[in-house]
């Protein structure tokens, strides 16, 4: 099932609302971080909210800054019934190709919670096989529902503070800024020093990159 994309001026709970009016008791929200960069996980987040406990200001992560989604982080592992964050590393998208890892990890995610929901909201158009229950693709969720944008943020959060760890092993490349997305800087260091071990063999730059470090190295 998937529920057509609207405009609205910020996420609520009106979805989960009309999911539990048709017989759902929990309703987690699904989303993931990372689908884009040239390195690192993609790392995807299921959360089941209290209904009485909503952090106010949460939206889909992409819409604040970093000192809104530490905060609201913060907010929503305090408050949530259930979390589940999964991450997906650059194995599992080279052996799964980055949409197949990204739809395992929201499996993976879902199963993980320790209440178990009985429909789940996902961002995006895909509802991936395997769900512990029925799954509803909502376009533009992260900023539609509550529960969706408040997994945007846990994945977002969780993400960005292993690309720190990531430039701690790799300082060369500046993860800890750019995250692993095609930056100047980063594409500079990626031609410089070729791929390192975090970063995704399959995407064309990386693979350019390596192609041309081995035939230096021929």
């Amino acid at each position: 099932m998937m529920f057509d994309s609207t405009v609205q001026s910020a996420p609520d709970y009106s979805h989960e609302a009309e999911l539990k009016a048709r017989g759902a008791r929990i309703v987690a929200g699904v989303d993931e971080a990372g689908r884009g960069p040239l390195a690192g996980p993609v790392v995807v987040a299921a959360v089941v909210l209290d209904p009485d406990a909503i952090p106010a200001g949460l939206n889909d992560s992409k819409k604040l800054n970093q000192e809104q989604r530490e905060a609201l982080f913060e907010h929503v592992v305090a408050s949530a019934l259930a979390i589940s964050v999964v991450v997906a590393p650059p194995s599992i998208i080279l052996s799964h190709n980055i949409r197949g890892a990204t739809l395992w990890g929201m499996v993976q995610a879902a199963c993980g919670l320790s209440i178990r929901p009985d429909r789940v909201l996902i961002d995006g158009r895909d509802v991936p096989m395997g769900l512990p229950c029925d799954g509803m693709a909502l376009i533009g969720g992260d900023g539609r529902s509550v529960s969706i944008a408040a997994a945007s943020i846990v994945a977002k959060v969780t993400r960005d503070r292993m690309c720190a760890i990531m430039d701690c092993d790799a300082p060369a490349f500046g993860f800890a800024g750019h995250k692993g997305y095609g930056t100047a800087r980063h594409m500079t260091a990626l031609s410089e020093h070729g791929p390192c071990r975090h970063h995704r063999e399959a995407f064309g730059p990386v693979a350019q990159a390596r192609l041309r470090l081995t035939a230096l190295a021929g």
